[in-house]
Order: structure tokens, then sequence, then C-alpha cells
């Protein structure tokens, strides 16, 4: 409580200390306009370099008017500071995982974790680059925070230290999860045993036997040298994982309408550049796993793919009272998805 306190002053000190800058230092009114970008991953990610990639556009399309400081590494604030730094105004923009925006009341965002919820990435633009999508996005703006755009990571595989080649092969094993009731309930399913875990600690988890195996993006095996401690892992593309960039409302709305227009149009750019970016560092990844020898990579069958997809598919129908009924319908209409053909 008292470091919450704390974290809360320094949070709200830092916010008043942006509201009256203005008021004291009126001379300094032709400054540009300084937007924090902090996320809590590194430079040479695909969150890294779309940070990057904006912070570029956005001041090249203002003509300066815009400077865009880009903090990586949790260097300004940590995981669980900055959704209050955001609202609170102390920082402008961020770039959080889907699942990040429960706590806040806005449960829509986990229907991302639901396993084969998408068939692929021409799916899942469907959503994120349509009506629905942009819905999701709306639903942030009671809490005082602005959706922008949805960055890719990417999609799960899964991995263990003896082939996967049905759900029935999972059974009994303690599987890695970042924290998602979600994700308990897919791995439940099949009758596993979900441990949420933070991700610096499951190398190690791995490689002593705390947990059996794991799930994950492929470029997040390969940067943190998982697949050194994993020897087999199989490409069923089961989940997805991704971020939404979002700033505050009231200093995003406040912006000069030429400003924002340019933003806007940096952001877009910049969004297609990360998505494209996850994309070829999960290629990339996957050719320098395969070329260790250190990890046998399975591609699922389409029979054992389909399998795969029958055995999680009630996770779907358990997390409606969570997620929502109409929220898990509405990304079907979207996709064409039909849990029927299954």
């Amino acid at each position: 409580m008292k470091e919450h306190s704390r974290i809360r002053r320094a949070l709200i000190g830092g916010a008043l200390a942006l509201a009256l800058a203005p008021l004291a230092a009126p001379a300094l009114a032709a400054d540009p306009i300084v937007l924090k970008f902090s996320h809590v991953v590194a430079d040479d990610t695909p969150k890294g370099k779309g940070a990057l990639k904006f912070k570029e556009l956005a001041e090249r399309y203002t003509d300066g008017a815009v400077k865009v400081e880009v903090y990586a590494n949790s260097t300004l604030y940590k995981d669980k500071e900055e959704l209050e730094a955001l609202q609170l105004g102390a920082v402008q923009l961020l770039a959080p995982s889907l699942s990040k925006f429960g706590p806040l009341g806005v449960r829509e965002f986990e229907v991302f974790d639901l396993p084969y919820i998408f068939d692929g990435s021409d799916a899942l633009r469907k959503v994120t680059e349509g009506p629905v999508g942009a819905a999701f996005l709306a639903r942030l703006d009671p809490k005082g925070i602005k959706g922008l755009a949805y960055w890719d990571n990417g999609f799960k595989v899964l991995s263990a230290n003896a082939p996967i080649r049905s759900p029935d092969d999972l059974r009994g094993k303690k599987m890695r999860i970042q924290s998602s009731k979600v994700l308990e309930e897919q791995f439940r399913e099949i009758k596993a045993l979900p441990q949420v875990m933070a991700f610096s600690e499951v190398y190690q988890a791995l490689q002593t036997g705390v947990v059996d195996g794991t799930e994950n993006t492929v470029s997040n095996y390969y940067t943190q040298k998982v697949h050194e401690v994993q020897k087999h892992i199989t490409l069923t593309e089961h989940g997805y994982i991704g971020y939404a960039v979002i700033t505050n409302k009231k200093f995003w709305d406040g912006l000069p309408v030429e400003i924002r227009t340019r933003l806007d149009q940096a952001m877009g750019e910049a969004t297609v550049y990360a998505n494209r970016i996850a994309q070829e560092e999960n290629d990339k990844a996957l050719e320098a796993v395969r070329a260790s020898g250190r990890t046998e990579i399975r591609t699922p069958t389409e029979a054992e793919r389909k399998a795969f997809i029958k055995a999680l598919l009630p996770v779907h129908k358990k997390m409606e009272s969570r997620v929502g009924t109409a929220t898990i319908k509405s990304i079907y209409e979207a996709t064409g998805f039909d849990p029927a053909a299954f």
C-alpha cells in the first residue's frame, strides 16, 4: 500500500509538472509538443522498432512541431505503473499487450487470447483493421484513454521436452502462461496445468523443470533463448499476441487538428511497418531456431490441427460470461469463423 501511494504521488507530481509547464514558461510556447512514448521491451523488437518508426515519421510530418521521446525497457514506467501514468497525463503514448486491459474493466480485449479465434493474419486483419476492432478501442474512451492502433507480436506455438502431436500430449504437463483467465482455461481444457509466471523467469524454470513447457511467439523463444531448453516446438499457431497503441484522450483531443491529422498519418504508416517487422522477425527466428539444431520443429498435419481446434473450442463457450457472448459473436461474424464446422 505504501509503495502504491508512493508511485501515485510520483505520477501525480509528474502530471502536474507537465500540466503547469506551459504556464510557468510562456516564452517557450513555440517549443515543440513533446510526446513521451513509454514501453517495456527493448528497442530491437517489433514493438520497439515500431515506436522508433513512429518517432521518425511524426517528427518529419509535423516539421519538428512534435518531438517524440521513446523510453524503452521500462526506463520511464514499469509494466504495472504505465496505464495509471497515461491516465494522469504523465506519459502520452503506450503499447501494452491486449491482455492488460482487463483490470480497467474492459474485458473485450481478452477475446484476443481465445485459442483459434483467428485463422491466420487475414482473419486477424478483418478485426483489427475493421469496425469490430475500432469498437473495442472505443470502449477505452470512458477510461480517459484513446486507442490508436493494433500492433502485432505474432501467433503462438507450443513447446515441451517431449513431442506435441495432439492435445493429449500436454495432459498433466505444467505449462507457463502470462497472467490471463482465458489462457488458464485454455490449458485446463486439455488437462494441462497452467502456471502463471513472469517471462523473465521462464528460461530458468524450463531449464530446471519447474515447468514442462510454454507457449509464445517464435521470435520471443529465440531472443530469450527458450529454444535452448525445449527439445520440441509444434507450430500450432493457436493463439495471438498483440498490442494496442494508446494515448491520453484529453491530450490527444486537445492537439491542433492539423497536428493530430499528421500524427494519425504517422501512426498509420508506423503500424504497417511494425506489423511487417513482426512477421519478418518471427520468420527469421524460426529459421534460426531450426538452424541451431537444438529443437525439433513440427508442423501439424491438417488432421492434427483440427484435433487441436476441436479440443480447445469449448474455451470460447466457457469464456462467454467473462469476455461477452456478443464480443465473441462479433469476431465470428467479422472473420467468417464457424465453430460448428469442427
